[in-house]
């Protein structure tokens, strides 16, 4: 028997974009699927902010390039609004590893899909967005800031937070950020992949970071990742 999910536990999806005819087939896709609610959208970045205010989405689909307000400003602002539980922005981009989606990245977007992606790849991505866990791989995240990293940016003063940590968390963190998954840490380690998640999880909550993501751009901004 076929049984329909309670709408209080389908994730809530917003769509800020600037072409009307894009937002009318995201719309019709998100609508499609019984465990997702579509629940508004935005022409705009500014437009954007106020519809997440209101509307209380799990999950934001962003459009980087966008007049009155760019999707990086609005990426900003919504993850500094809604703080470490509120709204996980997933950010649309023309093309891949561009200088757009690292800085979309820096704000605090939790992934970035390509707006010619697959429909079925879109949805994967706001289910797994949604479970907290980033579309790409920490390596990837590594890459797209090292790419465009600012010689010229001034360093920015580690938080007291980061000598919390013990000298186990630290090698955690330190392989974290180089873009190491679960299993690659525990195998270099010698420890199981549950034991790596505990000290992930303790390594974020010490450094009050939505996820990995946050933690690989932490590394890269405070320039506590080591060399290979």
């Amino acid at each position: 028997m076929t049984t329909t999910p309670n709408p209080e536990a389908r994730i809530r999806v917003a769509l800020v974009d600037d072409q009307a005819l894009f937002r009318t087939g995201i719309r019709m896709l998100i609508d499609s699927q019984p465990d997702l609610q579509f629940v508004g959208e935005a022409g705009d970045g500014a437009e954007g902010v106020d519809l997440v205010r209101r509307a209380r989405p799990d999950v934001v689909l962003m459009d980087v390039r966008m007049p009155v307000m760019d999707g990086i400003t609005a990426t900003a602002t919504i993850v500094e609004q809604s703080g470490t539980d509120g709204a996980k922005v997933l950010v649309l981009t023309t093309f891949d590893f561009d200088e757009a989606a690292a800085k979309a990245i820096r704000a605090g977007a939790s992934g970035f899909v390509l707006k010619d992606a697959d429909p079925e790849f879109l949805l994967a991505a706001i289910r797994t967005v949604h479970a907290g866990t980033a579309v790409f791989a920490a390596s990837a995240t590594r890459e797209l800031l090292r790419r465009y990293e600012d010689a010229s940016a001034p360093s920015v003063t580690v938080p007291s937070a980061f000598a919390e940590l013990t000298p186990r968390e630290r090698e955690i963190f330190d392989l974290a950020a180089k873009g190491l998954s679960n299993s690659e840490i525990a195998s270099h380690e010698f420890v199981s992949e549950a034991t790596v998640k505990t000290h992930i999880s303790r390594v974020l909550t010490k450094l009050e970071l939505r996820d990995r993501v946050r933690l690989v751009v932490f590394a890269h901004e405070h320039g506590l990742v080591t060399k290979d």
